[in-house]
Order: C-alpha cells, then sequence, then structure tokens
C-alpha cells in the first residue's frame, strides 16, 4: 500500500530550523500503515530535511554557525553573478543536507531515537511557506 500527503510549514528562512516530527508522526498514524517507510521530501531547492537532536543550542547556534563555515553568506557565487539575486549560499547548503530523508515505520510508528527528531532546515533568505511530500510504503 502507498498512502501520500503533504505538509506545509510557514518559514522564516535564514537557516531556521523546523521540528516537524509530530506532524509526520501523524501523517503515518492516520495512514494505517503498520511496517514500511515513511519518504519525506521538500519541494524546491532551498530547504532540507534531516534528523537532529531537536535543542536550542544546536538549533539555535551550532547548526548555523556550521553551515556558515561550509557556505558562507558573503561568499563568491557564481548564481548569483547570473541570476542576481542573494540566495546562491542556500542553494549549496540545501544541496549538501539534501532534499529527503526515509524513516522506518515498525508497529505504526517512526523508528526514532530517544533525543531525534525530524527536522526541516530552510536556508532561503526570506520566508517561505514550504511543501514536504511524505510518502508512506507498506502494510
Amino acid at each position: 500500500m502507498v498512502k501520500t500527503e503533504k505538509i506545509k510549514v510557514k518559514t522564516s528562512g535564514n537557516c531556521e530550523i523546523i521540528n516537524i516530527t509530530e506532524e509526520v508522526s501523524e501523517v503515518v498514524a492516520q495512514s494505517d500503515i503498520l511496517s514500511g517507510t515513511v519518504t519525506l521530501f521538500n519541494v524546491g531547492s532551498t530547504a532540507g530535511i534531516t534528523t537532529t537532536e531537536y535543542e536550542p543550542g544546536l538549533v539555535n547556534h551550532d547548526i548555523a554557525v556550521a553551515f556558515e563555515k561550509i557556505a558562507p553568506r558573503a561568499g563568491q557565487y557564481e548564481h548569483e553573478e547570473t541570476w542576481h539575486d542573494d540566495n546562491s549560499h542556500s542553494h549549496v547548503r540545501a544541496a549538501l543536507l539534501g532534499p529527503s530523508l526515509s524513516v522506518p515505520v515498525v508497529e505504526g510508528r517512526l523508528t526514532l531515537g530517544t533525543w531525534q527528531q525530524i527536522v526541516l532546515v530552510d536556508f532561503d533568505t526570506r520566508a517561505r511557506t514550504r511543501t514536504i511530500i511524505c510518502q508512506i510504503i507498506g502494510e
């Protein structure tokens, strides 16, 4: 069986990290699939999805600092030279993080660790409404 749902998330951009675990858990619970996999996919090229411990020091500081070192906002990017915009670093960061995540579903529940949450990281330079496709495959 395959079930597909969408989750909409309003973001502020600028490396905002949003815990979407509860929304994904709800989609899985409503799917009536007890054993399988949920695949999450962010529609767009300036945000990504991963898992982390959703605690203030990590999500409000450490992850943003790490991405600033890897792909600095003030760096020189051909994309900005070509398109005259300000979000090249957003595309690079999102490409490194990746747009999707798969999580096993066992006994109708996500198999996450005690301190592990699913997060959306919006790297763009402005507020957005993000769409995340949740596709649950199983029985």
